[in-house]
This record gives C-alpha cells, structure tokens and sequence, in this order.
C-alpha cells in the first residue's frame, strides 16, 4: 500500500508557495458550511508587486478513493455564455490567424472573449501568498468564478484574501480586482480532497455597481458532457519556464485518465499557477469562446507534459449550483 501510494504521487500544477511574507496578518473567517467560507479581506492586500512575487506551490498528494464520477448515466446540463456589456468596438473580435493545433504549451495571442473571462487568482495561505487562474463562468448571480478545489482550500483550510484579477497583465489588473465574497468547492474536496473532484468556486462582490459577468462576460459550461473531445485548456503557468505574465493554453485531442482518477488528460507543459484554469469544448479561436468542461487540476510526476483535469460531473453541479444561488 505504501509502495503504491508513493509511486502514484503527482504533482499538482499549483507551483511552489515560496511567495514573499505577509506584511499584514490574515484576517479571520468562518467556514459556514464543510464545503463554503465566507471571505474576508485585508484592504489594498494584493499590489503589483505582491501580485508579481505570488509564487505557486509544489504539492504532492496521492488522489483521493472517493466515488468516481459518473460519466455515462446522466444527462447534460449546459449553460450558454454571457456575452460582456461592452461598447461593439470593445467587444468585437479581430481577424486573427489560427492558433497552433495540437499546442503543448504557448501564449495565446488570438484575443476573444477568453483573454477577459481568464484570470489570475490570489490568495493566502496562512502567513504566504500563492496563485493559481480561474475563469468567469454564467451564472444566476452573475458573480461566478471556477478554480480548482485546492484554489480555495488546501490540507483543510480555506485560502483568505482571495481574490480574481480578469485579464492579468504582468501585475496590472486591466479590470479590476474582484475580491470573492465567499468561496466553495465539491463536498468531496472539502472532506476528504479526492482528486477525481478538485473543483472550486468564488462568488466575487461587484466593483462600482456592476457584476463581474457584466464588465468580462462569461463562459459557457456543460456538466456530463463525456470525455474525448477537442480541447483547449488555458491558464497563466507560473513556474519557469514560464513566469505568470502572460496567458498561455494547450490544444489537442483529450483523453481519459487510466491510473488513479476519472480525469480528462491532455498533452500539456503547463506549471505551476496554471491550476483552475479552464478547459473547454467547442472552442471557437475566433470568438474566444467555448463550454467549460473541467479546470488544470494536476500532473503525475512520471509522466511530464501531461495535464489532468476534473470530470464535472452531478458533484460538480452541486457546488456550481451553491456558488451560482449565493
């Protein structure tokens, strides 16, 4: 057993948390359910330059051995994308050349609707600071933003000062920094962090009377959708080679995990700070939009190059439903 669970270790693509020390202490907060904390935050926490020298952490856990998720058994649901209430000028998408396709890792420079709904998050863990990327999804409240479950909490704590930065640019935040409210993940996440259900969620308040989906808009999602299918995953990977300036994504054709979890798997070199990003399906490189179907979750440390992502199942749509009615 033991020989089994350290040769079954991976790497999540969370990166090393080696981030500067705090200069101000973490303010408390209260878990009001095993799978929800309600967020509280330190006024004008996250500059530039805390931003910049938020490194990622390198963490190695085996997966969970909670129930897999259904693949097969239970019907769609799909939520459409909420387009941004932008000028048309803003809005409009230019003509682009193709992106590469299969890309194992590079900067996405075809524009859309993803370079806004995409983001950086931030957050401490105790007295440290740490990132990871998260995508603004439709949502009921309008606020929505999906991650990783160890995004929002990790060897049972929840992250504090969490906050979404859509459109991260090298430390600047071209639309603002979205503080979450509250934060979620799967109730299996939040028990026992069972890998096959790393998701997680953040309500974020409105800045200067709007809504989140209102100034970025906001992807599209499908839960049981099913697995291999055309993907694009997309994330700002902090870890060298790369520094967490830019966004960058990974195309090809998925698959399914076939050691320890009920994973989608796709080729992908990228690190740490990328988890949360989203994968979608149905992806239009012209546009910028797709249906998320899962977020960079992990990687097994003996296979490099390979990113792995949740499957949104029925659990998936619980804590999606949660986050969405807050």
């Amino acid at each position: 057993m033991n020989r089994h669970r350290t040769a079954a270790s991976v790497l999540l693509a969370a990166g090393a948390l080696i981030g500067g020390a705090l200069t101000a202490a973490a303010p408390s907060a209260a878990a009001e359910s095993p799978a929800s904390f309600r967020q509280q935050h330190t006024p004008g926490f996250w500059t530039a330059e805390r931003m910049r020298s938020a490194v990622p952490l390198d963490v190695v856990a085996a997966p969970g051995t909670g129930r897999a998720p259904a693949t097969t058994a239970d019907r769609p649901t799909l939520i459409a994308p909420t387009p941004a209430s932008a000028p048309a000028s803003e809005s409009a998408s230019a003509a682009v050349s193709p992106m590469a396709f299969p890309q194992a890792g590079g900067a996405w420079t075809g524009g859309g609707a993803v370079v806004k709904t995409s983001g950086r998050v931030f957050f401490t863990l105790g007295n440290r600071t740490a990132s990871c990327s998260g995508d603004s999804v439709t949502s009921a409240n309008g606020s929505t933003v999906i991650t990783a479950g160890h995004c929002v909490k990790y060897q049972g704590a929840w992250h504090t000062n969490w906050v979404f930065v859509p459109a991260y640019d090298n430390g600047n935040a071209p639309y603002g920094q979205w503080p979450a409210t509250k934060t979620f993940a799967t109730d299996q996440w939040a028990a026992s962090e069972d890998m096959n259900m790393d998701v997680g969620l953040a309500v974020v308040a409105p800045q200067n009377g709007q809504k989140l989906s209102q100034v970025v808009g906001a992807q599209g999602i499908l839960f049981n959708g099913g697995y291999n299918k055309r993907m694009y995953s997309f994330g700002f990977p902090a870890a060298s080679p790369y520094d967490g300036s830019k966004l960058v994504y990974c195309s090809g054709n998925s698959g399914k995990d076939f050691l320890l979890t009920k994973d989608h798997s796709l080729a992908c070199n990228m690190t740490g700070g990328s988890s949360g990003g989203p994968w979608f399906q149905d992806f239009n490189e012209t546009t910028g939009l797709g249906t998320q179907v899962s977020v960079n979750s992990f990687g097994y440390t003996f296979l490099p190059n390979r990113m792995y992502g949740p499957y949104f199942g029925n659990e998936a749509k619980a804590a999606y439903d949660k986050a969405q009615n807050s």
